[in-house]
Formats: C-alpha cells, sequence, structure tokens
C-alpha cells in the first residue's frame, strides 16, 4: 500500500467531486439530452472548430436489362462547429474535511455550480431556433398551441423525408405546456386513455402525434409585450449538434489540481486550487463545447 501523502488527499479530494459533477449536469439537462451529443477525451482549446460529417444524398437508378449502373460521387456534407464557449462556475469550501465528512454537504455545492452549467448549455441550444429555414415555421405569435399546428410541425417534418424511424422531441415553453395539457382531446381519458389520465392527474404530456413532449425554462422569446413570439422547437436528434471537447490540465507546479469527469458523450473538467485570500479551496468546473444545426430540414420552428 503506498503512502498517504497530500498530493494523494489532494487528488482524491478533486475525484470525488468529478465523480458529484457530471451526473448532477446530465440530470439537469432537457436539450443536452436529446441532441446529437459530439464527444472526444483529446484535447481542444477555445476557437477550435470541429467538422461533423452529414451522409449525402443519393439517387436511385432504374438499371435495364443489358444496361450499366449510374456511378455517383456524393459529396459527404460537413457540419462545423466552433468550441466557442467555456462555461465555468466556481465555488469555495472554507473547510473541504468537513465535505468530505459529510458528503451530503458536497452536493449544497455542486449542484448550483453545476445547474447553472446545463442552463448555459441549454440556452445556446435553444437559441439556435433561428438555424431551422428549411421548414416553415408553424404556429402563430401570442396564440396558445393548438393541435392543428402540432398536427403541422409533425407534417412539415414527414414532408422534409425525415425518416418515420427517427424519434421526434418537441421543447416547449411552460404556458405552451399548460395549454397543451388542456387540449381536451389530449387531456381525458375517454378520449385518449391512459395518456389523457397521465395528462390529467400526473400532468405529464409524454408523446402525442408521435412528438416526445419537453418542457423547458429556457425556450427562447423575442419581440415586446404584448408582441410576444415564443420560439418552441420541434426536432431530431440529428437535427443539432452539442460538441464537447477536453479542457487542457493546468501548468505543472502552479498549485492547481484538475481531474475530468466522463459519461455518456459528456465531459467536464474540475479544477482544485488554494485561495491565500479567503483561506479556502476554490472548485472550477467547467466546460468546453459548441452547438449549431447540423441538418437544417430535421427541424421546425413552433410558434406561440
Amino acid at each position: 500500500m503506498g503512502a498517504i501523502t497530500s498530493n494523494n488527499v489532494a487528488s482524491a479530494i478533486v475525484k470525488l467531486v468529478a465523480a458529484d459533477a457530471l451526473p448532477a449536469l446530465v440530470s439537469n439537462l432537457v436539450m443536452g439530452n436529446l441532441v446529437n451529443r459530439d464527444y472526444e477525451p483529446v484535447l481542444a482549446n477555445a476557437g477550435d472548430t470541429v467538422n461533423v460529417p452529414i451522409a449525402p444524398a443519393m439517387q436511385a437508378n432504374n438499371i435495364l436489362e443489358g444496361g450499366t449502373v449510374q456511378a455517383q460521387n456524393p459529396s459527404l456534407g460537413n457540419a462545423q462547429i466552433v468550441l466557442n464557449t467555456h462555461a465555468e462556475a466556481t465555488f469555495q469550501i472554507p473547510d473541504v474535511t468537513k465535505v468530505l465528512a459529510v458528503p451530503d454537504l458536497l452536493k449544497v455545492y455542486m449542484q448550483p455550480a453545476v445547474i447553472a452549467i446545463a442552463e448555459k448549455v441549454e440556452s445556446d441550444l435553444l437559441n439556435l431556433y433561428a438555424g431551422f429555414t428549411a421548414n416553415a415555421a408553424v404556429g402563430t405569435a401570442g396564440t396558445a398551441i393548438t393541435e392543428p399546428t402540432i398536427d403541422a410541425a409533425e407534417t412539415a417534418l414527414f414532408l422534409a423525408k425525415v425518416p418515420p424511424t427517427e424519434q421526434k422531441y418537441i421543447v416547449v415553453d411552460a404556458a405552451a405546456y399548460s395549454a397543451w395539457r388542456q387540449i381536451p382531446r389530449f387531456s381525458e381519458f375517454q378520449t385518449a386513455g391512459d395518456a389523457g389520465l397521465m395528462a390529467l392527474i400526473g400532468g405529464s404530456v409524454g408523446k402525442i402525434k408521435d412528438f416526445f413532449v419537453f418542457r423547458s425554462q429556457l425556450v427562447k422569446k423575442t419581440g415586446t409585450s404584448p408582441n410576444i413570439t415564443t420560439h418552441n422547437l420541434a426536432f431530431t436528434r440529428d437535427a443539432l449538434g452539442l460538441v464537447i471537447r477536453r479542457l487542457p490540465q493546468p501548468l505543472p507546479g502552479t498549485g492547481a489540481i484538475a481531474e475530468y469527469a466522463e459519461f455518456g458523450n459528456f465531459g467536464m473538467r474540475v479544477v482544485m486550487s488554494y485561495q491565500p485570500n479567503t483561506l479556502a479551496q476554490q472548485f472550477t468546473v467547467d466546460i468546453l463545447y459548441g452547438c449549431g444545426v447540423l441538418r437544417n430540414a430535421a427541424g421546425v420552428q413552433v410558434n406561440t
């Protein structure tokens, strides 16, 4: 057994914080769990560009007897996503040994920092609504969501040749979700069966018209009252991309120790350092990422 040293203890503390950070981040994401996530444990810096390949379009040829095949030279599509966001949340712990003795205290410190990062990721993904230009927006600004609007969103994705096997999602704000739960055909047992019962009693919309329905507090709104437009989003997984890369380790000898937390195509860094001015241990949870539209035709704005 190796000797217990201050370096070992410090490294163990950072590993403990890192292990507790990422599950909390994932559980607080809505959009981040629905879009295409591209994560590789390679070092990167803010401003780097990641090329995400997109499958090309091909044509079918009816080959006649004695005919020849028609060779196609498809061009592989490419979506460039810039790692332009280095989000961080920093907090200090005066007595880190007390936190180790009472693990629940660690969550008290960690959760606000992790939630702040999760909200930043969510906000950036939802702000991509303007990139969905291939399909005309459905719904009317300032008007509650209706069944015809939901139907129009699903029809738009079908006409855009989104494969029926791909799961479709729609993320709406609180007002649209509330109005959705009050559409009689969706919220009554006699018309929607168990799904209606779930909406009426449990408050969960679930799946309707081939959409898995989610709500977010960070759905984008533009305009000023009373002319406010809420930009809800209907999309498939490959419509949007979230690219995450590792941040470098701190320079040796600077008094900072870092560990990586990686899980389910997510990755973040946790850095611990000592702050002599406050006599406290400082923890920084940070993530380097970029997001963008991958398949324009696989998404549509649902305005309310």
